[in-house]
């Protein structure tokens, strides 16, 4: 992977929490820890990880209840999953897979079983944007034809605008960073500076203006750029 990515784990038990955190961290991820539901949905009002780890037996909120409301909210829909748990019966492992779980994983497990899991749910859900098309906050995307249709009218994009509405439509009120940008966009090359994703940006806000859209694309100050349909933002930058 090319960045550190953020993982937020959920685990009541401080043992197994500090275990897990240590070996996350060797293997090169950001760490966030919470101790129960309710300490996680606080986490998650700062930042939103790029997986979460969650155990289905909290003290307060359970895994269960938290997945539930994880995908409800359209800031935490699209975050990878990896439920851990003691529930080893095939019906509870339908039962998380079913409410939202990317990934299942019983206890007692190494370490490195659960890392491997936790990558291959990255593999699985970060790329996000394949041939089919997206939508959010009234917007469609069609990436096969680039092409950008809302209330009836459409636009087409250039290729790596193309590319840059799709990551934001894959994350939507995420704020990302320009050098997160770079990264998850354009590969992190060497050879591309910061300023390029303001380029881009502003060419997306106008391909989207022709559309009535571009107010979708929200500059946060200080933060970077978002895919929101919930307004009181800034369009400029």
């Amino acid at each position: 992977m090319n960045k550190a990515l953020c993982v937020l784990l959920v685990e009541d038990d401080p043992a197994i929490r500090s275990l897990l955190a240590l070996h996350l961290r060797q293997a090169g991820f950001v760490v966030l820890e919470a101790e129960d539901g309710r300490n996680a949905l606080r986490r998650l009002d700062e930042v939103i990880p790029d997986v979460l780890i969650i155990d289905w037996m909290l003290p307060d909120l359970s895994g269960i209840s938290l997945i539930e409301r994880l995908r409800r909210n359209s800031s935490t829909r699209q975050v990878p999953i990896v439920m851990v748990t003691a529930r080893a019966a095939e019906s509870d492992k339908v039962h998380g897979l079913e409410i939202g779980a990317d990934d299942y994983v019983t206890k007692p497990f190494s370490p490195r079983e659960l890392l491997a899991r936790v990558r291959a749910v990255l593999r699985r859900r970060l790329p996000e944007m394949g041939d089919q098309p997206i939508a959010y906050g009234g917007l469609r995307y069609d990436p096969m034809l680039r092409q950008i249709q809302r209330d009836g009218r459409c636009a087409t994009l250039g290729p790596t605008e193309g590319r840059l509405l799709a990551f934001l439509l894959a994350h939507p009120e995420r704020v990302w960073t320009r050098p997160q940008l770079l990264d998850r966009v354009w590969g992190n090359s060497s050879e591309v500076e910061e300023r390029t994703v303001d380029v881009h940006v502003r060419r997306l806000r106008l391909a989207l203006r022709q559309i009535g859209a571009d107010h979708l694309v929200e500059t946060v100050r200080g933060a970077g750029y978002r895919l929101t349909d919930q307004g009181g933002g800034s369009a400029a930058g």
